[in-house]
């Protein structure tokens, strides 16, 4: 029997020396025939998907799991029920079959996400990547072959001057809602229904390192604990706002993230938390203090402020380290002295607000002349200001080539990212937000 069939509601048979083109540039393709693979726990594929259609193109889904499955409702589901390594020749076969002419996929470290790369590329169909924005809040990351290490933009400061030069000025961006509980509750669907369809996907290996059961307790405990934690979070925010003590933060990336596994020298956050305050405890000036933010999207399987506290402790610091878990990132990096982040879109925030920002892994934006290039034991001491020069240049650029306006996680942010996607999938100039 094939390991993947269509559900039964199938009715839809060297860019450094590359210039930025501008949507109305491009050449307009004819219609297209698109392969979504696995996106964010939510509506996010179903709503992009009902926009291909009505633009006119057709659209398939693969379901890996009863999770996607959930979330994706429309005609043009394929189910995958297959194992990993049987995955690139089913999908070499998918691919012909349909006809496919894009392919698109939210995170391209997923390791189905990978093979799917590597069988695209022989076969030339470009793949289309979602991300969180690099660029934080209120911008997703679209972008053709690769995100962050894998990214085709180069890492030259001159290049992204003299590119930038030659576009327009940025319109006018607004912000856009997100809530929390949402984004838990589709989780919480999700791994649900993932749970009580595993009889049906029996090789799904889920990517992430927990089974769903247990990071959907994880959520239940954070929806439980909420207020208890926004109170903690207040309260912190309101002492280092009366004191007049500088910090360093560190906004802390999930533990399960590709960006961490492929992208950096750590195994985990535990391992990146006793290098920074190792670190921290032996370099940084006496009177300054260390913020370490938790992550809005962790899902609390991990007890990451016991974990910083117990580090603390071994390297006798504790009386300097806080735990920030959970609030709006803005104001605290805003105050600080300076970022330490391993690759996270926070580092973009932080540099956008003229913040000194040292990369511990591989990041987009670790440009000379942005990021400190001396290494993070230097940087407590020296935290040099990144150059707003060519970070706004690198903004420029970035904006241009794979960034899009809105979420994940309100529907308005939704509309705003699916809208978006569509014409610049299209090669049409951007609609005002």
């Amino acid at each position: 029997m094939s390991s993947f069939k269509l559900s039964s509601s199938t009715a839809q048979d060297n860019f450094a020396n590359a210039p930025v083109l501008r949507p109305s540039e491009h050449k307009q393709r004819e219609t297209r025939r698109v392969l979504l693979l696995q996106g964010l726990m939510g509506p996010l594929f179903r709503r992009l998907g009902q926009g291909l259609i009505k633009a006119g193109h057709t659209v398939y889904k693969v379901n890996f799991n009863g999770g996607d499955r959930l979330y994706w409702r429309l005609p043009g589901g394929i189910d995958y029920r297959g194992t990993l390594q049987d995955w690139p020749k089913a999908l070499e076969s998918i691919l012909t079959d349909k006809q496919i002419t894009d392919v698109v996929l939210f995170g391209d470290c997923r390791d189905h996400h990978m093979a799917a790369a590597r069988v695209c590329r022989e076969l030339q169909i470009p793949v289309h990547v979602f991300e969180e924005g690099y660029i934080r809040p209120d911008w997703v990351t679209f972008e053709r072959d690769g995100v962050n290490g894998h990214s085709n933009l180069p890492r030259d400061p001159q290049w992204y001057l003299e590119t930038s030069a030659k576009l327009p000025p940025v319109p006018e961006h607004k912000q856009v809602p997100s809530s929390f509980r949402r984004r838990a509750t589709e989780g919480l669907l999700y791994n649900v229904a993932d749970v009580l369809t595993r009889w049906h996907y029996k090789h799904w290996n889920n990517h992430r390192p927990w089974h769903p059961v247990v990071e959907g307790m994880g959520w239940w405990r954070k929806l439980l604990r909420s207020k208890e934690r926004e109170a903690e979070a207040e309260a912190l925010m309101a002492r280092l706002s009366a004191s007049d003590q500088p910090y360093f933060l560190f906004p802390l990336q999930l533990d399960s993230d590709a960006q961490i596994r492929l992208h950096s020298p750590f195994a985990g956050i535990a391992e990146a938390l006793k290098v920074v305050i190792s670190s921290f405890a032996a370099n940084a000036p006496k009177g300054t203090r260390l913020v370490v933010k938790e992550h809005p999207l962790d899902n609390g399987v991990r007890d990451w402020q016991l974990i910083t506290q117990d580090m603390a402790d071994r390297f006798n610091v504790r009386d300097r380290i806080d735990y920030l878990p959970c609030g709006d990132i803005v104001p605290v990096a805003r105050r600080s002295l300076g970022m330490v982040t391993i690759n996270s879109t926070s580092g973009t925030l932080g540099l956008s607000m003229g913040i000194p920002t040292v990369v511990l892994g591989t990041a987009i934006y670790d440009i000379a002349g942005v990021c400190f290039q001396g290494g993070l034991d230097a940087f407590w001491q020296e935290i040099p200001p990144p150059d707003q020069r060519i970070y706004a240049a690198f903004r420029r650029v970035l904006i241009e080539h794979c960034l899009i306006p809105g979420g994940f996680f309100s529907k308005q942010a939704l509309d705003l990212v699916v809208c978006h996607a569509i014409a610049r999938f299209d090669g049409h100039e951007l609609p005002p937000e």
